[in-house]
């Protein structure tokens, strides 16, 4: 890809020093229009399908850690679109530089008094937060101050988005790794809302006829954090192996351990691209069923979670069997090896992947 010309590796460093994307990185991504990777062409997206987008966020996330996340949870919040009134999507996506970040965590209540909301709450992990210009928010919702439950009891929760001069950012992400996402928290107080700025994620209520907003919630995220973890252990990998390499430069390891690291390298690489291949396979059976159907079977559902699951073990496991290869140098905190390795324990720890089953 030719922007990674510009997409360069001091640049990655420097983004975990400002703890968000830089300028150079976000003028390339407002030209690529990757924040808008689901936003139709009509609203001046790109209206890619989930097969196209994942291998978009693959690269980027093989290219930094920070940079494909970023990318793909803000791609992901500006999928909402599908299910907003049109007058306001082309509100908002009509800025050239507009990004969505968001939080899946119910935080907030909304208290609907007449013809709007009374938005109270805070909501923790927006990456992207700090060059967002609007965030979204899962609310619990009231109507003058009564909850809302639905058949079963359960209190009855819509998304909103927030301006992003609405809300109040927080300083709220302080992990070792993945530190130039700026997954920070954000909040607001008694903020009056209009209703049509609400609105919930269910193929049903898709107001955009296309088969992306017909893609259910859940394994959409599952396969697009998936494909971020793959993409930073290919990076994590090749890292790896240069660190063994420049080390056998100066200790001359006995021919049997080279030959060792040589089979065990080509092991892992052959278990990635393997469980990467039939990740892909099972997507996009999905999508072409979604095509020729207008939705997905259980069973393909239930596929597609398994091998996101399964792709993000592999994952684990392998970069935990290979770390030892790089030696301590990959302890030193200021190094792109450290900087991946940091990273990629970071964010496999997401809670929607943590099981494989």
């Amino acid at each position: 890809m030719e922007k990674f010309g510009v997409l360069n590796q001091e640049l990655a460093a420097k983004a975990e020093k400002l703890g968000c994307l830089p300028e150079e990185w976000l003028d390339v991504i407002y030209q690529e229009k990757w924040f808008k990777l689901f936003v139709p062409e009509s609203l001046n997206g790109l209206g890619l399908s989930l097969p196209e987008a994942l291998k978009v966020e693959e690269e980027l996330a093989e290219f930094d850690g920070s940079l494909g996340w970023t990318l793909t949870l803000c791609a992901g919040a500006a999928w909402f679109v599908g299910f907003l009134e049109e007058s306001l999507g082309e509100e908002i996506f009509s800025d050239p530089k507009v990004c969505l970040a968001g939080s899946g965590f119910v935080g907030g209540k909304a208290d609907q008094i007449g013809e709007e909301y009374l938005v109270n709450g805070s909501w923790t992990y927006a990456s992207g937060a700090l060059h967002a210009t609007h965030l979204t928010a899962n609310c619990e919702l009231l109507e003058n101050g009564k909850p809302l439950l639905d058949e079963a009891g359960n209190p009855v929760v819509k998304a909103f988005i927030l301006k992003r001069e609405e809300v109040e950012i927080l300083d709220g992400w302080s992990y070792m790794g993945m530190i130039a996402t700026g997954s920070h928290a954000f909040k607001t107080e008694n903020l009056h809302v209009p209703l049509n700025r609400s609105f919930q994620i269910l193929p049903e209520k898709a107001m955009i006829s296309k088969p992306i907003y017909q893609y259910p919630f859940l394994q959409f995220a599952e396969a697009t954090l998936a494909i971020n973890i793959l993409g930073i252990t290919h990076h994590l990998q090749r890292l790896i192996g240069e660190s063994f390499w420049k080390r056998n430069e100066h200790r001359k390891y006995d021919e049997q351990y080279v030959d060792y690291f040589k089979k065990q390298e080509k092991k892992t690489l052959k278990k990635l691209e393997k469980v990467r291949r039939k990740f892909y396979e099972q997507v996009e059976h999905s999508w072409e069923e979604l095509e020729a159907n207008g939705k997905i079977s259980k069973k393909t559902l239930r596929s597609v979670s398994h091998i996101s699951r399964k792709m993000t073990g592999a994952c684990r496991k392998l970069n935990a069997q290979m770390f030892p290869f790089a030696g301590l140098e990959a302890a030193k905190s200021h190094t792109e090896l450290n900087r991946v390795w940091r990273d990629f324990n970071t964010v496999s720890q997401h809670a929607l992947l943590t099981f494989p089953f």
